[in-house]
């Protein structure tokens, strides 16, 4: 079957950048820089940036780009026994889809609400009476209507933008990544323009260097970059594999990550400086009024569009702007995340993709119901807390030691520079060797101390052990999807060595233009 194409290299930069920049770039980065040394906090992000993230991201790109493979047949190639990783990503990636869907749902539904801010009153009370909220997570309740009503909506927008793959992708992310840049700049002129906005990019920018003498903050420095970049969802292998051999890989990955991060640092001025006008209004600090997570998305940063000054249609247009910023920084996220495990079944199973997609559509429909219900919220958040950080950890480390140690560093490297403009030193070799690994194992061993020691939110016990359990399964599946036979098991397990694939790629290239 032949391998889809992106329209075009800046059609594939745009894809990638999307699924980089998701939601947690609108409400996860701004949260960890300020409760992590503000200005302080830099200086280990940037520097994971540069000697993690921007690796790891190149070794996808060339891993899947080399062997023209996604994830578990990228693995299958490079050694058989290692096939059960590459589905590791996929499994937890579609896990991921069925409840990231439902926040989708829940942004579809808030665009409707912003047309007459009808948070207005209170904030945190509307969310809770919309979500129908029940008393924990051993009481699930109904399943709440509008929510499942964009739950559908999210599916079907999913599936017409996937339906002809990287034609119809590279079309969609022409508007969906650019336009959240738009968006976000926007608030944040308008933000700049309200007392108190200094006070709250104060709090954001002014270093607490007394911070970096902590190894948590290093921690989350690195956690941030990893968590940010989707990497470890097969999606940069995936992506990576639609561009042809001789695709520049260097570059490509640095205007992703540099592209992902520009997005955060965004996102994180528009949110500090409406909180500190909010703050300014409310006449309290800015720690009092800071919140991470779905609730600065849905609880604060809507209180804050409710103070705005020039009335309900002022603050109707910049709450209508706010979700759709969210909506297209999701979409992206959830779109590529599909394609990412479609490419995986079609490469061992030969599924048609429209075939494919219907049928996940609607298991990620029927599955999302269940964070639609009363009690959704709760599981969304335990199931979040282990699949997004524990499950994504454990195939990181266990992806770079294959990359570093099975595959070779070097030879990745080879590559590289082969196609790519910016020649990359043995710097590379090191960060997939040994730091990557390293960082991650130490951050995967010191959270689960800290869940030991600090059960997640005070949740029920027995809830936390199902969403560890979720976490312990995704291993299992993944080897049972590496057991069953491929459709063509030749063309799956055929073993390449990326520099000899390139050669004939080059050598093809070059009699069809002689010809």
């Amino acid at each position: 079957m032949k391998r889809q194409r992106w329209g075009s290299r800046w059609a594939f930069i745009l894809a990638a950048v999307g699924s980089a920049a998701g939601l947690g770039n609108a409400w996860r980065f701004p949260y960890k820089a300020y409760t992590n040394g503000g200005g302080a906090f830099y200086i280990p992000y940037f520097i994971a940036l540069f000697v993690a993230g921007i690796p790891l991201l190149m070794a996808e790109f060339a891993v899947g780009q080399s062997l023209q493979s996604s994830a578990p047949k990228a693995m299958a190639k490079i050694n058989k026994k290692v096939e059960f990783i590459g589905w590791w990503g996929i499994v937890t990636s579609s896990l991921v889809t069925f409840y990231y869907s439902v926040i989708m749902g829940w942004i579809f539904n808030y665009l409707i609400f912003s047309f007459n801010v009808s948070w207005k009153e209170n904030p945190e009370t509307f969310f809770l009476e919309f979500l129908q909220r029940s008393s924990g997570p051993g009481e699930i309740g109904n399943i709440v209507i509008p929510v499942a009503i964009g739950l559908a909506i999210t599916w079907l927008f999913v599936y017409i933008v996937l339906r002809k793959g990287t034609e119809s992708v590279g079309k969609v992310v022409l508007w969906t990544v650019p336009l959240p840049i738009i968006l976000l700049i926007i608030l944040g002129i308008r933000g700049f323009t309200l007392e108190g906005a200094s006070t709250g990019l104060d709090y954001l920018f002014n270093p607490s260097l007394e911070k970096l003498s902590s190894p948590s903050v290093w921690a989350e420095g690195f956690g941030q970059i990893f968590y940010s970049l989707s990497v470890a969802f097969g999606i940069m292998i995936a992506y990576g594999s639609f561009n042809k051999k001789k695709q520049d890989i260097a570059n490509n990955a640095i205007i992703t990550a540099l592209g992902n991060s520009a997005t955060s640092f965004l996102a994180a001025i528009a949110v500090f400086s409406v909180l500190g006008y909010m703050a300014n209004v409310l006449s309290v600090k800015v720690p009092e009024v800071v919140t991470g997570g779905i609730g600065l998305a849905f609880v604060t940063y809507p209180q804050a569009i409710a103070l705005l000054p020039g009335g309900i249609v002022v603050q109707a247009i910049f709450g209508f702007l706010f979700f759709v910023m969210l909506l297209t920084l999701g979409i992206d996220s959830v779109f590529s995340l599909v394609e990412a495990i479609e490419s995986s079944f079609s490469d061992k199973f030969n599924f048609k993709k429209k075939k494919f997609l219907g049928i996940f559509m609607g298991i990620g429909f029927i599955m999302g119901l269940f964070f639609s219900t009363q009690g959704g919220i709760f599981w969304l958040d335990i199931f979040d807390h282990f699949l997004g950080t524990y499950a994504l950890l454990m195939v990181g480390i266990f992806e770079t030691i294959i990359f570093g140690w099975v595959m070779g560093a070097e030879n990745i490297r080879d590559y590289i520079n082969e196609v790519s403009e910016i020649k990359i030193g043995k710097w590379f070799n090191i960060a997939i060797k040994y730091i990557i690994p390293i960082v991650l194992s130490i951050i995967f061993v010191n959270g689960l101390i800290d869940e030991i020691k600090n059960p997640y939110e005070n949740y029920p016990t027995w809830s936390l052990i199902i969403g560890f359990m979720a976490f312990v399964l995704t291993p299992l599946i993944a080897l049972i999807f590496s057991m069953l036979k491929a459709k063509n098991p030749k063309e799956f397990y055929k073993k390449e060595k990326i520099e000899e694939s390139l050669k004939e790629d080059i050598e093809k290239n070059f009699e069809l233009e002689v010809d």
